[in-house]
């Protein structure tokens, strides 16, 4: 699968919101573990997988914990928050 406009809509709509917290934000899927803030290393995350897990810490985790299942559950994408 290529990377065609929605998924780039959605791989910068996940980048941008990790980048509103200062958490740590990591996305873990199959065999990868992503920092939610890196754009080049979603891009190939979300081409490639189905299903999300998502590990955030920090002082402001429950906000983020919020604001980043918001962008997955809208976007259609399979995400468990540990």
């Amino acid at each position: 699968m290529g990377l065609n406009k929605t998924l780039a809509k959605i791989v910068v709509e996940i980048n941008e919101t990790a980048n509103k917290f200062q958490s740590s934000i990591v996305i873990k899927t199959d065999d990868k573990t992503i920092d939610a803030k890196s754009i080049l290393g979603l891009t190939y995350t979300v081409l490639s997988s189905k299903k999300f897990e998502l590990e955030i810490h920090g002082p402001d985790e429950e906000g983020a914990k919020k604001a980043m299942s918001h962008v997955f559950w809208k976007n259609n994408l399979p995400v468990e928050v540990v």
